[in-house]
């Protein structure tokens, strides 16, 4: 059976081969872990391998688990919906937050970001594939919101994220991804981030300049989400 450094060796090679192949530094690229359902022990086990950038959806459980490993020098990413309810322990427990899809958000995590910490490190979830069902601000309404989170204190306004339609016919793929990167670049050469790619796509994402995949099922495994 493969462990989880195993696992996070074979992705690091995936994330190197992939930027190689689309002439990017590897460096360039990070990878996220991300750790839904799965204990702080695996977690712990991550870190002993390597991996520092954990990110979670659920904040509760993200919460006890930010307990348990407090002693190690993990950088925390909120990575699910967020609701109004939910902004304050986001803004004080988390690095960054990858799914800001409105201003109300936005404003929230800005006015509840505690003083004297480093600004709270946000991307702006599009929705590219046009899903009804899916989170994320439209292409059209993008440019607004971004400048108006630009304007905002405590909050960093760093790139874009999106989840696309699931497909494995590659040439989708990476027109999905391309469109995040074409509305970033449009948007402000200044911002330097494409949280895109998951485990069964990060070589199209990386190919189109993601610079986070957010990776679970690769690294830990299928999911536990427990009785229904």
């Amino acid at each position: 059976m493969s462990t989880l450094a195993d696992n996070l060796n074979a992705l690091e090679a995936r994330i190197r081969d992939a930027a190689q192949a689309a002439g990017r530094d590897p460096a360039s690229v990070k990878l996220l872990a991300v750790s839904k359902t799965k204990p702080a022990s695996a977690i712990r086990e991550l870190h002993a391998a390597g991996a520092c950038d954990i990110g979670e959806n659920y904040l509760q459980e993200a919460l006890g688990k930010q307990a348990e490993l407090a002693d190690l020098p993990l950088t925390w990413h909120f990575i699910g919906p967020i609701q109004s309810n939910k902004t304050r322990a986001i803004a004080e427990h988390f690095d960054w937050v990858h799914a800001v899809d409105r201003l109300k958000i936005a404003q929230r995590l800005s006015e509840q970001r505690p003083a004297g910490r480093e600004p709270l490190n946000i991307c702006l979830q599009v929705n590219v594939s046009g899903e009804a069902s899916k989170s994320g601000c439209s292409p059209h309404e993008l440019p607004a919101l971004a400048e108006a989170v630009k304007a905002l204190p405590g909050v960093r306004l760093r790139g874009l994220m999106a989840i696309p339609e699931p497909t494995e016919d590659r040439a989708a793929q990476e027109q999905a991804f391309a469109q995040l990167r074409e509305l970033l670049e449009r948007l402000d050469p200044a911002l330097d981030t494409l949280s895109m790619g998951m485990s069964h796509d990060l070589e199209a994402a990386i190919a189109q300049g993601a610079t986070w995949v957010r990776i679970g099922t690769a690294l830990f495994g299928a999911r536990d989400y427990g009785p229904v």
